[in-house]
């Protein structure tokens, strides 16, 4: 299954007066998993850029489950759940690896655009990257 996994410890700076990590964070760590995802399957977002394809976000997703806290090690795990040429869609979980419990899930949703973020048939102009995509997707399904 193309799954990427990315493992860090949460730093002081993540966390909120309370001693748990601000929300906000979450977002950045999904950014992370799918930079390395893509980076994984071949296709970095520097080279896309450089391409000419952007893949703004649309929406974005966390449930917040448990409270991740200072030092803890967190494995947050990324894949592609669908892609439909012009839309992707990205699931995370994060995970603290000490015991294994899902702190928090969700989900981003990005567009292919070009440059000037108007979308982008991606089949068309960039066969190769949209075969990939639909690679990855499939090899997602069927693990699942």
């Amino acid at each position: 299954m193309n799954i990427t996994e990315v493992k860090f410890r949460v730093r002081y700076k993540e966390t909120d007066q309370m001693g748990v990590v601000h929300h906000s964070n979450y977002y950045t760590w999904f950014e992370v998993a799918r930079t390395e995802f893509m980076r994984n399957a071949g296709l970095s977002y520097r080279d896309m850029e450089e391409n000419g394809v952007m893949l703004p976000l649309l929406e974005t997703h966390c449930n917040y489950l448990r409270g991740a806290k200072y030092d803890d090690l967190i494995c947050i795990r990324a894949w592609i759940s669908k892609y439909a040429g012009v839309r992707l869609i990205m699931e995370y979980e994060v995970i603290r690896e000490e015991d294994g419990v899902m702190l928090a899930n969700g989900s981003t949703v990005h567009a292919f655009t070009d440059n000037n973020i108007k979308p982008l048939n991606i089949k068309r102009k960039y066969p190769e990257i949209h075969n990939l995509f639909v690679k990855l997707l499939n090899d997602s399904k069927a693990e699942y």
